[in-house]
């Protein structure tokens, strides 16, 4: 855990701003306009919030017969 790589540590400045001219940033650009403004209409946590309560209420059941 030594070698920590410099890159992934948080400083604490403000985020970059969103990128507008690529070619003058080619260096160190910031994020591109849709990495900051997509909408997550398709994720995973819509399939998630049935997923998660069906899981636990399978893990539930199964806990109690195997108790008995």
């Amino acid at each position: 855990m030594e070698n920590i790589d410099p890159q992934h540590t948080e400083s604490g400045e403000a985020p970059k701003p969103i990128e507008q001219d690529y070619e003058s940033h080619k260096e160190d650009p910031g994020p591109a306009k849709p990495a900051v403004t997509e909408k997550d209409e398709n994720g995973a946590g819509q399939a998630l919030k049935w997923v998660i309560p069906i899981a636990v209420i399978i893990g539930l059941i199964i806990w109690f017969a195997m108790r008995k």
